[in-house]
């Protein structure tokens, strides 16, 4: 799967690609368990190839806010942590049993070094990152709870029903009764 992600680029050639997948580690998650927490660093990223997982942080009176999902065929790391070596500000959780291919922060760092395509890549997930956090910062500007919960159903209709209900009414920044509420307006 990690090798069908990289031929999708179209960027890397097949002998490269046999190589990068050769850096990476399998790894499965029971549900609840942590690909990194607060106030660790993060050392990794990994490649989602099955699974979905939250990303949350604790707010001041110690309550959970999750502000991320991640699903199968997308990355997961604490960018912050991960580029700057410092503690994570968030925890990510596999709500569901997960399997990660993971590659170590160096390992990147050496393969961007000595391969321009790398620097290429790296750029590319960059920008999708900065894309993807903008996106989230106008959904909670302009839209309603409803607008937000029905693009998440419209991206995401395999996995909806798999997001526990208070983890969905945290990102959505409401209470569970109104996430109710909503459901039962917007059909499946």
């Amino acid at each position: 799967m990690i090798a069908a992600y990289f031929r999708s680029l179209r960027l890397f050639e097949e002998e490269e690609i046999n190589q990068i997948v050769q850096l990476f580690e399998y790894r499965k998650l029971n549900k609840n368990d942590f690909f990194v927490k607060e106030n660790q660093p993060c050392h990794e990223v990994a490649f989602i190839q099955s699974g979905i997982f939250r990303s949350y942080y604790s707010s001041t009176n110690k309550e959970d806010i999750t502000y991320c999902f991640r699903f199968p065929n997308t990355w997961i790391a604490a960018y912050s942590s991960f580029i700057t070596g410092g503690p994570s500000t968030e925890t990510m959780q596999a709500i569901t049993p997960a399997e990660l291919w993971t590659i170590k922060k160096n390992t990147i760092d050496t393969l961007a070094t000595n391969n321009l395509k790398w620097t290429k890549y790296l750029k590319m997930i960059a920008e999708e990152q900065y894309l993807e956090l903008e996106k989230r910062v106008f959904q909670l500007q302009k839209e309603t709870a409803s607008q937000r919960y029905a693009n998440l159903l419209k991206d995401h209709p395999e996995f909806i029903q798999q997001l526990p209900l208070q983890y969905l009414a945290s990102y959505l920044g409401i209470t569970q009764r109104h996430l109710s509420r909503i459901r039962s307006e917007i059909s499946f």
